[in-house]
């Protein structure tokens, strides 16, 4: 869905100024997304298989929900509603806990460069997995996996074609904030 987004400058600060979401892209434009890594408290983390007809890194492992914040929108309830919209799971703000924005530039080709900052959460789970339902046109499969084990393959991107390539101190950043609540 081509939406109409906030514009930010390279420090992450608003401009002012929105854009449509395909324009930001095509243009290398800032905006705000959300980031959402759902664990268990016995080590697990959510993890989403992007749809296969996504733009961006179709079929790779990532964070358990991701989405673009709206214009104007606020980001916790731009977060609530991507994981409703995502995973069918209806949270509230206070079950987030914010743990850092993250800058985040990927160059996909000459017609598409995302260029973000990820306002990034962490949320206990507490339904099992056959609970959550995915976004058919977003998603194309939910798993949980060993947090143990997640990290081995996503520090140093050990394992580049299964995950989104996030930049590493992201994906520890990440890693360390979950263990710290488990």
């Amino acid at each position: 869905m081509d939406e109409v987004i906030d514009i930010l400058d390279a420090r992450g600060q608003y401009t002012g100024k929105t854009a449509l979401k395909s324009e930001a892209h095509r243009l290398g434009l800032f905006h705000p997304t959300v980031h959402i890594w759902f664990f268990t408290p016995a080590g697990q983390v959510l993890l989403q298989r992007r749809g296969k007809d996504k733009e961006t890194h179709p079929l790779l492992w990532d964070v358990s929900v991701a989405g673009h914040i709206g214009a104007g929108e606020d980001i916790l309830k731009a977060a609530v509603r991507e994981v409703q919209e995502e995973i069918g799971l209806e949270i509230k703000e206070a079950h987030l806990e914010k743990i850092g924005v993250f800058k985040s530039v990927h160059r996909h080709n000459e017609d598409l460069t995302d260029c973000e900052y990820h306002h990034t959460f962490i949320c206990e789970l507490t339904l099992p997995l056959s609970a959550l339902k995915k976004q058919e046109s977003e998603v194309d499969a939910l798993k949980m996996a060993p947090l143990t084990r997640f990290a081995e393959e996503v520090w140093g991107l050990a394992n580049p074609g299964k995950y989104v390539p996030h930049h590493t101190s992201y994906y520890k950043a990440v890693i360390k904030a979950i263990k710290s609540r488990i």
